[in-house]
């Protein structure tokens, strides 16, 4: 099958939405109504990051018309430092390809889409939060852990 990538326009809000829960879906998030208090959160912040270009993102789209892939990158405030002195990080989210189109190299074409668009774009790094999934196409891409620490402030649930 042959794919066309595009940019996502500023109006599809929803495709953008649509593939972070099915996203979060194929990473185990099985409970609906979970997925639609994330979806609910989400709506706002990535309607407005669109509307004022703090998200990009692509999308591959099949011969059928299909929306079969995507990614994006999202630009947040950050302090500067030594390795990236903008006042702004990339981060790239949203990774996902519909099921029965993977093994299309898609992911991969988006994310060095994604990649070079941030490097043109001057910035000095950018970070993403990998599956267990997804871990090794982002490493064949260069990718690497980094010393990045976390503390859960939330009880597990029982």
């Amino acid at each position: 099958m042959e794919y066309t990538i595009r940019p996502v326009g500023a109006g599809e809000l929803e495709l953008v939405l649509q593939h972070r829960i099915e996203m979060f879906r194929c990473m185990g998030y099985d409970s609906e109504a979970e997925l639609a208090r994330i979806r609910s959160l989400s709506e706002p912040f990535f309607a407005e990051a669109l509307r004022n270009g703090t998200y990009l993102a692509w999308v591959a789209v099949a011969e059928n018309g299909e929306a079969a892939a995507g990614t994006g990158v999202l630009l947040l405030p950050y302090q500067p430092g030594p390795n990236d002195t903008r006042a702004q990080r990339a981060f790239i989210v949203n990774v996902y390809t519909d099921p029965k189109h993977r093994r299309q190299g898609l992911a991969k074409k988006l994310m060095e889409i994604a990649v070079e668009w941030c490097r043109e774009a001057g910035f000095g790094i950018v970070s993403l939060h990998a599956s267990k999934e997804g871990r090794p196409l982002y490493e064949s891409l260069g990718f690497q852990a980094t010393n990045e620490m976390r503390l859960s402030l939330r009880k597990e649930k029982p």
